[in-house]
Formats: structure tokens, sequence, C-alpha cells
């Protein structure tokens, strides 16, 4: 008996895979608006102190960067149209680390002509701004990877095994770093307290470091895990896109 799939003219059966495969791609930019025009970021000059391709790994780190709070600083690092104003971010993924076993880690292990665009496209809702992948893909990225599609796949598969809470700082506006921690380990019960370095800066919650060993299983942070659980943090409140 001929197969159904036989049955389907080439020209039908070829145009629905074709709209398939557009939809697949596209889903995964819909969770956060994109420029049609987006223009790569150039190779990176890293300064000479900074480069260390030697060093050996002995962890990996998440770092997840609270968006409000790089909105309200205007740090360099993010793209005020993309993040700041076309979105409504809560924390975005700063990048992948391998970290050494001191306090020397492996960056820049080699340099990187700037990245296709569909790649830069592909990671925007994940990190909001061209020139911090590309940042990331150099000083990082090349330090286990072969390309920044690998890199930022190997990112991605890690922050959507994470269930990162939207935090929530009250009437006051703050948070203490225990509640902060505790906000990440009710969603995920595998990452120890231990695994969360909480990053306050002038007293205003930046980052949140999730800390993981060679093989990319939740561990303790080998530096610490930031201030004590009583310590207490402002937390810049999400904004409506377009809000300042």
């Amino acid at each position: 008996m001929e197969s159904p799939m036989k049955t389907v003219p080439a020209a039908i059966l070829a145009a629905a895979l074709a709209l398939t495969a557009a939809a697949a791609e596209a889903s995964s930019l819909q969770a956060c608006a994109v420029p049609k025009a987006v223009t790569p970021a150039p190779t990176e000059i890293p300064p000479p102190d900074e480069i260390h391709p030697n060093v050996p790994i002995a962890a990996y780190l998440l770092a997840l960067y609270w968006s409000p709070e790089a909105c309200r600083a205007g740090i360099p690092e993010s793209d005020k149209a993309i993040q700041c104003e076309a979105n409504r971010f809560g924390f975005t993924v700063h990048g992948l680390w391998p970290n050494g076993p001191d306090r020397v880690h492996p960056r820049y292990c080699r340099s990187s002509p700037p990245m296709r665009v569909k790649t830069v496209k592909a990671n925007l809702c994940m990190t909001p701004s061209p020139w911090l992948l590309q940042h990331e893909w150099q000083a990082h990225g090349t330090c286990n990877w072969k390309t920044p599609e690998a890199y930022f796949k190997k990112t991605r598969q890690i922050r959507e095994r994470l269930d990162v809470p939207d935090l929530d700082p009250g009437a006051d506006g703050t948070m203490t770093a225990g509640e902060i921690r505790q906000a990440f380990i009710a969603r995920n019960p595998g990452v120890p307290a231990q695994g969360l370095n909480v990053r306050i800066k002038q007293g205003r919650l930046t980052e949140v470091w999730v800390c993981m060993d060679l093989k990319f299983k939740w561990a303790a942070c080998r530096g610490g895990n930031g201030p004590a659980d009583a310590v207490v943090a402002a937390v810049t409140p999400r904004a409506s896109p377009g809000q300042q």
C-alpha cells in the first residue's frame, strides 16, 4: 500500500517543510522585539593584560544581569534601543564563563571576526546587545568552543534549564541577598544556595552568577557566593517598554 506521504505532491511537501523550518527559526525570535536591521559588532581588540589562553578550566558559571539596573545605570554593555526601549526584560544572560582554578581565568583565547547577522539575531532575546554578544564570544567562548554558534547554543541550553525568577522587590524596592537566592532556589531545587553568587554594587542588585562544575552541573561557587543573606539591596523595578 502506498504511503500517504508519497501522495503529497513534491512541491507542496517542500513548501510545507520550508514553512515549518521558518516557523521554528522565527519562534526563537518571538520572545522579544528584534530589529529588522542588525549590525554585528566589530572584532574586539582585547587589553593585553586580559589575554589568558593557557589557563585551565576548573568550573563554569552563567552570569545573569538584572536588565532594569543595566538600563537605569546606562552601562556600556547594554544596547539602549533593544534592551531598554523596545523590550521589558528581567534577567538577561551576561555570559557563560569558563573559570580557572584561581583568580585568573581563561580569556581571549583567540581572535575572531564579527559574527554573522543570523547568529546575532538568534541570540538577541537572550543577550540583547550585539556588542556584548561579540565580547562574550571572544572573551569567554573562544576558550572552549570552536564557533560562536556552538558557544551560544550551550549558553542557551543552560539558560533554558534554569527557571529564572522575575524578582518582586515589594513596596520599598529592596530585597535581601538571601531573598534573591531563595527566589532562585524555590524554582530550582537542585541549585544550592552556595551556588548563587549575588552581585551588589553601590547598594544595588546588578547580577546573579549561577555556578557549575566541569560537567555543567549546579555546584558551589569556587570564589564564594557574595554578600551574606541579610545584606539589603535596592532592586530596580521593571519598566514598560519605552519607559526609563
